[in-house]
């Protein structure tokens, strides 16, 4: 195939972002184009950006710039910046990098192949508008997980109005697919292999909401954990109001959902959580964290914390360490605040030193390791691990993941060769625990 035909991509940024690439991908495909597995086969090169924080920001930019380096000596003939960051800085960025030849925002990753095949113009078409699309299961794609694995995105957009965040800006509101199409979808994942499926979207527990047909995420895994063959069912991305007393008894009678929750809880002042837009309601967070520990299954957590955000006083950020230390996370990740333009809480006085909050954020993280070092109590159990292939550290043992670790975010469990077998669910011996790392014999 001649290199005109071949395209190559880079999806930066969250797994939202990458199905977005995987359905790019799939109108590609069904245009006639093949995907490259370097750029320099590649006449087509397609960036699907992120834009939510700076750092983000940044290194979409300086990928952009490697690369349009690449247009220079090679086959690459056209460049097409996708996602956030085209939402986002609108057609300034078309100012400042001529030699992109064709832009869309996050609404319109429909117009991939007419970019793509239509000859060259004077100016690089830029096509920006406010996000209404929303890709269903007819919509072609080609999934880049492994083949045993796979996101499935229940919605688009979010309706929340958190004050450091850009999401509903940049993805438009709240708009949910239907149940039937979802299910649709999920078992046809299932029909080519996969047996892990992470629910994913800006907020799952808000699935639904914007449906008349009364669509809830509850609803939504009833049907789910009928489809034979689907042994994991995996929750991403809860808001702490949004942990039902019915979810959680799904979770417990329900062996295909994992028994892992994703909860940000950004924090746990109160006055902060208020300034946030973050507030969970009428549960302060540690009594949710409380009614989900009390469940007769035990679920792993996981959560993120940001440190440094306007407000946040010495006493506040303790308040913040006892929450870490009371919860006991499984997994936590932190961040520091940044003052994005556009968010409401750019405009708030910065009052937070930037030394002081990097200082807050190497101590949650230094007690955050200590609790993690916990896991030396699984040493000994036989638990159910997903194989997911040789270590890239070392070809001497496997690697896999429990159902209480997300894919790409959280540990792994390090396997000693046996009887292992890529995409299967086996039953692991855990003989050493580490901070974020386990390490076992198949039995």
């Amino acid at each position: 195939m001649a290199a005109g035909k071949k395209v190559y991509f880079i999806s930066l940024g969250c797994p939202k972002n990458r199905v977005d690439s995987e359905h790019m991908l799939g109108l590609l495909l069904r245009a006639g184009f093949e995907p490259a597995r370097d750029i320099r086969e590649a006449g087509i090169a397609v960036v699907n950006t992120c834009g939510f924080i700076r750092e983000a920001v940044e290194e979409s930019i300086d990928t952009i710039l490697d690369v349009v380096d690449s247009k220079g000596g090679g086959k690459l003939e056209k460049i097409v910046v996708a996602g956030c960051l085209v939402q986002r800085f609108g057609y300034k960025l078309a100012r400042e990098l001529p030699e992109v030849d064709a832009w869309l925002g996050t609404g319109e990753i429909l117009r991939i192949s007419r970019v793509v095949t239509e000859g060259r113009r004077d100016t690089a078409p830029f096509y920006i508008s406010r996000p209404g699309f929303l890709a269903d299961e007819t919509v072609p794609r080609v999934r880049t997980t492994p083949f045993y694995s796979a996101y499935l995105r229940l919605s688009e957009g979010c309706s929340h109005r958190c004050a450091f965040c850009m999401i509903p800006r940049l993805r438009g509101p709240l708009r949910s697919r239907r149940i039937t199409s979802l299910v649709a979808e999920a078992k046809k994942m299932v029909n080519e292999g996969v047996k892990e499926v992470n629910l994913i979207a800006q907020d799952i527990s808000e699935y639904g909401r914007d449906l008349e047909n009364g669509a809830c995420l509850e609803g939504l895994l009833e049907h789910l954990v009928s489809i034979r063959g689907l042994r994991w069912i995996r929750l991403l991305y809860c808001h702490p109001g949004g942990v039902s007393d019915r979810l959680l008894r799904l979770m417990e009678s329900e062996e295909a959902i994992c028994p892992y929750l994703d909860i940000p809880f950004q924090h746990v002042n109160g006055n902060l959580l208020k300034a946030m837009g973050r507030d969970p309601g009428g549960e302060r967070p540690m009594e949710i964290v409380n009614r989900i520990r009390s469940c007769s299954r035990k679920i792993s957590l996981r959560t993120t914390v940001m440190v440094g955000f306007p407000g946040e006083t010495e006493a506040a950020f303790e308040e913040l360490c006892v929450f870490v230390e009371e919860a006991r996370f499984e997994h936590l990740g932190a961040f520091v605040f940044s003052r994005e333009k556009g968010a409401r809480a750019g405009r708030l006085a910065a009052d937070v030193a930037p030394e002081t909050a990097k200082e807050r954020y190497d101590r949650v993280m230094s007690l955050q390791a200590g609790i993690s070092a916990a896991w030396r109590r699984l040493v000994g159990r036989v638990m159910p691990v997903l194989v997911e292939g040789v270590s890239p550290e070392t070809d001497l043992l496997l690697r896999g993941r429990t159902a209480a670790m997300a894919p790409e975010i959280d540990g792994q469990v390090l396997i000693n060769k046996g009887e292992g077998v890529e995409g299967e669910i086996m039953p692991v011996r855990i003989t050493e625990a580490h901070p974020y790392d386990l390490v076992g014999e198949i039995v």
